[in-house]
């Protein structure tokens, strides 16, 4: 791993003395763009199946809402087994019946309300759980490029130290500079193999992360242009979001229409249901047969239903509550996303003029302290502004391409009615 990690470093380490933010084309071989990245992930991924199968779970629900209740068969026999002419079963009479339970109160089509409410609620919780997979592979993607980045910075900057050390040793052998310079360098050396190796073990884990929702393709190059031109654009003026027809409210809302759909059963239960027997009863003693007809009705006496009424509708008010809370977080989010986001651009576009003007002070610093023109403590103050503005420039970078991911994620919308279908 680490020997294709220095491979894949060596690209952007090639530029760093000349533009450290911006990667130069990759190698020749097959580029892992984010739209592969997130098809392999569809592929390679769990992290929708729980979703699927809850859509799947909630439509055999559906199946079982339209289900009427079972009839019953019954056998009774009467006087046998007592004592003086019925001590046998001579005397037995036997009834066979068939009840049929009859629902009133709409209850079937209230359980099927209900089951379609929370099919709705099952495809909601499915596209989210494709956004949320589409979010994190794309923090994982953008994470990958940023530390293979500053991998490659601290790399660089092993060798500026080396070099800077060399020199030091230099002029103190000569008696030009005080050996606190040595020990200066020295120093800084140490600092600069220290988080390099930090910086390594990073981009490790971060291309292993990314295997792992990716699979094998994940040990390709990935897309560097799309890193550094993508926040290169200025943002203009922020166009209003619709956020009542995104994720987080189509969850809110499908959560009140199936407390509503169950406040709508609960109030069905309240209605009796009949039922209706029909049999026939057989006279052991004259062999006759009669006819048995009945009705049953329960009666409502400790249990009508009000109290799970009750509760329904305070359940339907919390979802309403809850709906009004999701709006309210949704718009904030999204609102701090838009800020995220303009703000990182902004110190991409800055990050240029920046690392230009540092890189040309070091260069300076370099000469002038080589030639004993400066004192060592402004080449190292020059070295960490440089070192400082380059991960800058990679931090804003991410920190953009992870805010356009984030507002993407907080602003899709729910697929309509035909698709979810």
């Amino acid at each position: 791993m680490k020997a294709y990690l220095a491979a894949v470093l060596a690209v952007p380490l090639c530029a760093v003395s000349a533009q450290a933010q911006t990667s130069p084309p990759p190698a020749d071989g097959e580029v892992l763009t984010l739209d592969q990245a997130l098809a392999d992930a569809g592929e390679t991924t769990p992290l929708t199946q729980a979703a699927e199968a809850g859509v799947s779970a909630a439509q055999a629900g559906r199946g079982v809402a339209r289900l009427r209740p079972n009839p019953s068969v019954s056998v009774d026999t009467e006087n046998a087994l007592g004592t003086g002419p019925y001590r046998g079963l001579d005397e037995s009479d036997t009834t066979v019946a068939f009840a049929m339970p009859v629902e009133l109160g709409g209850k079937r089509s209230a359980r099927i309300a209900v089951a379609d409410a929370r099919i709705r609620r099952a495809h909601v919780d499915l596209a989210v759980a494709e956004a949320d997979r589409r979010l994190a592979v794309t923090e994982a993607y953008v994470a990958t490029i940023a530390s293979e980045r500053r991998a490659a910075i601290a790399e660089a900057q092993v060798a500026i130290t080396t070099e800077n050390l060399r020199i030091a040793r230099d002029r103190v052998m000569v008696g030009a500079n005080s050996p606190i310079d040595e020990q200066r360098a020295a120093l800084e050396q140490v600092r600069a193999t220290t988080d390099a190796a930090t910086a390594l073990r990073t981009a490790i884990a971060a291309r292993v992360a990314l295997t792992q929702y990716v699979g094998e393709g994940a040990r390709s190059a990935l897309d560097q242009r799309w890193f550094d031109v993508a926040a290169a654009t200025g943002q203009g003026p922020a166009t209003p979001v619709d956020v009542r027809g995104t994720l987080a409210l189509a969850a809110a809302s499908a959560d009140a229409a199936t407390a509503e759909a169950e406040l709508r059963l609960a109030r069905s239960q309240r209605a009796p249901d009949l039922t209706l027997t029909a049999g026939t009863r057989r006279l052991e003693a004259s062999n006759d047969q009669a006819m048995v007809f009945g009705v049953s009705l329960p009666l409502p006496l400790f249990n009508g239903g009000k109290a799970a009424v009750t509760q329904a509708a305070r359940e339907r008010d919390r979802a309403d509550a809850q709906g009004r809370i999701a709006l309210f977080e949704a718009e904030r989010a999204i609102t701090a996303a838009e800020a995220e986001r303009d703000r990182a651009a902004t110190a991409v576009r800055a990050s240029e003029p920046a690392l230009a003007a540092a890189a040309e002070a070091a260069r300076i610093a370099r000469i002038g302290y080589a030639e004993g023109k400066f004192d060592q403590l402004i080449l190292l103050d020059a070295e960490r502004t440089l070192l400082d503005t380059r991960r800058a420039g990679i931090d804003a970078r991410a920190a953009y391409h992870d805010a356009v991911a984030r507002l993407e994620r907080l602003t899709v919308r729910l697929p309509a009615e035909g698709e979810i279908q």
